[in-house]
């Protein structure tokens, strides 16, 4: 049976919880023929990497998807692309900052890294089942960002077949009622979202 590692992330900030991993969390354990597996993600920029490392190479999976929460986005976005960039006036659960910094600085680290999963599919199927989505081309400077770029990074070292990359999500419903200015998607249409991303990946 083909396997995909989802990850989502634990809540951080002020944050009681995140969309990425509630949604993670409510996913089936099978779709179709493939296994999904579900694993919560540290906020901090540097256990991120490691943490998933270790757990992919344990796992052995067919494809590995990162969630996570996007405040302010409206739709569920793929991203097509990570940058070696950490910037970000927020700290992370660890109270690590970092203010513009290279995530990895030798010389044969490249600038960027374009993820290997089917995006503009994702986007285009999400749409048909009218789901919002848009594929989008920064991941930002923060902890996804940070992972997603560790994660394609560490599969083209490997010349690893696994495809990877990642999804960000709006925050949820719950969120939205705790703050009425800040835009939300249901929790169940998050999740039915990354079911149906998954069974593109998975077709893939």
């Amino acid at each position: 049976m083909k396997r995909i590692l989802v990850t989502g992330f634990e809540a951080f900030g002020e944050d009681r919880i995140n969309a990425s991993w509630e949604a993670v969390e409510a996913l089936p354990d099978v779709i179709g023929e493939t296994e999904i597996v579900k694993w919560c993600l540290p906020v901090e920029y540097d256990r991120v990497e490691g943490c998933l490392k270790g757990f992919m190479e344990e796992l052995e999976p067919n494809a590995v998807v990162c969630v996570g929460q996007a405040a302010g986005r409206t739709a569920i976005t793929p991203e097509k692309a990570a940058i070696n960039w950490m910037a970000s006036g927020t700290a992370d659960n660890a109270g690590v900052k970092y203010e513009g910094v290279r995530i990895c600085d030798d010389e044969v680290a490249a600038d960027g890294y374009f993820a290997s999963l089917p995006v503009e599919k994702i986007e285009a199927v999400l749409k048909k089942a009218g789901i919002p989505a848009q594929v989008s081309y920064t991941a930002g400077t923060y902890v996804c960002n940070r992972v997603m770029y560790g994660l394609l990074r560490y599969l083209r070292q490997q010349a690893s077949p696994i495809k990877g990359g990642f999804i960000h999500v709006p925050c949820s419903s719950d969120q939205g009622a705790e703050n009425p200015r800040l835009p939300s998607m249901s929790k169940e249409m998050i999740a039915k979202g990354l079911e149906t991303a998954l069974e593109v990946i998975a077709k893939a």
